[in-house]
């Protein structure tokens, strides 16, 4: 094939990756829904390489799927039979820190926490943070528009990015890596680039804004006997509490299967809502707002971490890495809904669900102080969800209460189908002009989101 011959020469034996070569992780993200491995994995190592590159692709004809870290959950860079895959994992690193700007710029295959830990070693936050952070790149958390653990005080991922460059299907490269907070010109390609899913360009570099590194943090566990508890616990948070950085919720049956396989104990029997409540503050503050909110009835028992170690055993249970190898199959789906509606959303959800697959694991937990909301499933026997019945359900009913299907995790191939719950025919039609115009031939990430 002679265009797989220029690509080796171009990048390289490390670069072009085919046959026997390509490894597996390349079939599929963490979804586990990919079926096919790329005929050719293109390893790029600098911007010039990935716009060469994606010129002799786009002049063959050629799809080609970018891949991060591949920790995604809706099957974003899964290949289709006779796709490549262009991964940055070579392109990666820190190219600056800019300290009177506030401002770090970095290369898309950097992963997470290496961004994370390097602007703590100079005195800064980087604001993004997932629970996937060891794996999953800075490229692939913008392509998604990735949420995570403290959006209701950092926002999404798009919330914190200041400049972008990217790479289009015909190898033009866009590059506005500016540092302002304020640039007021006109249409603003990082928000279409962000959450694009790689439909558009491939994210090559990018400029985030940092936030002052905290001097003081807190954070409690506590157990609540109502919803109604966990939002005038949420309203008293965010009026009394300074620097709140995250309330997740846990409804019983996920806490108790999560702090059970994970070898802890934190509440002896499961609440019917236990909350993880960090909070930019001093310990004794948070000690404070917790007494009130106990006298007050809100909450009925709460855990102050003493030590950091006590901090990430609350984070453990909530993270729930054990279910995945406990429950196989587990199908993990995310929505957003009015913060009002999701116990409304979660009730009516597991009763359908075990109306129709009898025998199932069904529990949710979430961000729930930015109103995302994500649902475990597991059907008996470690059964595969073949014709999509939780989907149904699930999306069904997000529909109905006027929410998204997708909160954080992009829509990818797996929720394709139900990108209509939530998007009005205009606005898809829209969206499909949009992808047409920089990628004519449609051999960008092909078949994700549209």
């Amino acid at each position: 094939m002679a265009l797989l011959d220029e690509l080796a020469t171009l990048l390289g034996p490390q670069g072009c990756l085919i046959g026997t070569a390509v490894p597996e992780a390349a079939r599929s993200d963490a979804s586990r829904a990919g079926r096919n491995l790329p005929i050719a994995l293109l390893r790029p190592a600098s911007v010039d390489e990935v716009s060469r590159a994606m010129a002799l692709c786009h002049a063959a004809g050629q799809a080609v799927v970018p891949q991060g870290g591949m920790t995604g959950l809706a099957g974003g860079a899964n290949p289709r039979p006779g796709d490549f895959a262009l991964s940055l994992q070579r392109l990666s690193g820190i190219e600056e820190i800019d300290r009177d700007s506030a401002t770090m710029t970095l290369k898309a295959g950097t992963v997470l926490q290496v961004a994370q830990e390097k602007a703590a070693e100079a005195g800064f936050l980087f604001p993004v943070d997932l629970g996937s952070r060891g794996s999953c790149t800075v490229g692939g958390n913008i392509a998604t528009n990735a949420g995570g653990l403290r959006v209701i005080r950092d926002g999404m991922t798009r919330d914190n990015l200041l400049g972008i460059e990217a790479v289009l299907a015909d190898g033009t490269v866009l590059s506005n890596l500016g540092k302002m907070v304020k640039n007021n010109t006109g249409y603003d390609l990082r928000h279409l680039l962000a959450g694009s899913e790689g439909t558009l360009g491939i994210i090559t570099r990018a400029v985030f804004r940092l936030r002052p590194l905290p001097r003081d943090r807190a954070t409690a566990l506590c157990a609540l006997d109502s919803y109604a508890c966990v939002l005038a616990l949420l309203a008293g948070a965010r009026t009394q509490l300074s620097g709140l950085s995250a309330f997740e919720a846990m409804w019983r049956d996920y806490f108790a299967m999560s702090q059970s396989l994970a070898g802890l104990r934190l509440f002896a029997d499961a609440p019917a809502f236990s909350v993880i409540l960090e909070a930019q503050a001093e310990t004794a503050a948070l000690e404070g707002f917790l007494g009130t909110a106990f006298e007050e009835g809100i909450i009925a028992d709460a855990l102050v971490a003493q030590t950091e170690a006590e901090a990430r055993d609350f984070w453990t249970v909530r993270e729930g890495h054990a279910m995945d190898a406990h429950l196989p199959g587990l199908i993990n789906l995310d929505v957003s809904l009015p913060v009002t509606r999701l116990d409304d959303f979660a009730q009516a959800c597991r009763v359908a669900i075990l109306a129709r697959l009898p025998g199932s694991h069904v529990s949710f937990f979430g961000h729930v102080g930015d109103s995302n909301l994500h649902i475990a499933v597991a059907l008996p026997d470690g059964a595969d969800d073949i014709d999509h019945t939780v989907d149904e359900i699930a999306y069904g009913l997000v529909r109905d209460l006027g929410g998204s299907v997708s909160a954080e995790h992009g829509i990818g191939t797996l929720k394709r189908a139900w990108l209509g719950h939530s998007r009005s025919v205009p606005e898809i039609a829209a969206v499909r002009s949009l992808k047409a115009s920089p990628d004519r031939k449609g051999i960008l990430n092909p078949g994700k989101v549209l």
